[in-house]
């Protein structure tokens, strides 16, 4: 199963604290995931940002909005315990505990709005989306991403063959193979037709090789020509490889690959864009939001 969205922790958290007694965040991150039946890979999936495990941190926005609405209050740091409001909801708990039921507490509906220009009092005010902000904020760069990776894509396909061959070069430059661009420069973009065939380094000092073949391909790279790339492995003893195309793979290219004992990595061209973007080739930095958090360790107890 998925890790459940931020607002289905709101009454299994709501319940653990029905005993009033005060319940350390530590303790409750486990016990809710047992609640809600977490596997073991629910439970060891991390945000994007690689920060944080992804359901303690919906955990800690369930938490939030519930502080915000009165039915829990922390008493000290990583501390949360039930109000008399929460119990309230105990008596009588509804269906589903979610924001829009939140929306009845007034101090709830001040945080949870948004005013957009606070010197324009005629400016309406806007709600909040119904999942958490932290969520909202990994989507959208989700989606950006996303499509920037498939406007490189495009570009990288309509580009001239040396553009492509530089590019590859850059890449794993970037990655950290090849050592100098003078070294990889030699190894790369021999081939004359469209592609790239070589050998680059794996590592600085050159200790292992890579031998390299990429081409821009439109339509899907079959096992024919994985095998025929597998047998040049063979003509110059290389135990590694690197597959780059523009397009895709087959399943039956790829399933041959993990049969043969030679390593063979397969980079299709949507891969290939992410990698760039990883790697921060043919992009730049439009904005740079950091998004910060409480330092409990700065203040006393």
């Amino acid at each position: 199963m998925a890790v459940p969205d931020f607002q289905s922790w709101f009454l299994p958290l709501l319940k653990r604290l029905a005993d009033g007694k005060d319940h350390g965040m530590s303790e409750l991150y486990q016990a809710l995931a047992d609640d809600m039946g977490l596997s073991g890979d629910d439970r060891a999936q991390l945000l994007k940002s690689g920060a944080q495990l992804v359901f303690e941190n919906r955990i800690g926005w369930a938490r939030t909005y519930l502080k915000k609405a009165g039915l829990i209050e922390a008493p000290s740091r990583g501390v949360v315990r039930i109000t008399e409001r929460g119990k309230s909801i105990l008596a009588k708990p509804p269906e589903r505990l979610n924001v829009k039921f939140l929306r009845q507490f007034p101090e709830f509906v001040e945080f949870h709005t948004y005013k957009a220009d606070a010197s324009s009092p005629n400016t309406p005010p806007v709600e909040v989306a119904q999942e958490s902000p932290l969520d909202t904020l990994e989507r959208v760069h989700g989606e950006l991403e996303q499509q920037l990776a498939e406007d490189i894509l495009e570009r990288v396909k309509k580009a001239p063959p040396a553009f492509f061959e530089r590019l590859v070069v850059d890449l794993l430059l970037a990655m950290g193979y090849g050592g100098s661009r003078e070294d990889a420069g030699k190894t790369i973009g021999k081939s004359g037709d469209g592609g790239i065939d070589g050998v680059i380094n794996e590592d600085r000092l050159g200790l292992d090789v890579l031998y390299i073949q990429a081409k821009r391909w439109e339509q899907a790279v079959g096992r024919p020509v994985v095998q025929a790339f597998a047998g040049s492995l063979e003509g110059v003893r290389a135990r590694k490889g690197v597959l780059i195309t523009t397009s895709s793979f087959t399943s039956d290219a790829q399933q041959y690959v993990r049969q043969i004992e030679k390593k063979i990595v397969l980079i299709d061209g949507t891969t290939l864009a992410t990698l760039m973007i990883q790697h921060n080739v043919g992009v730049g930095i439009e904005a740079a939001n950091q998004v910060k958090k409480l330092d409990s360790d700065y203040f006393p107890e």
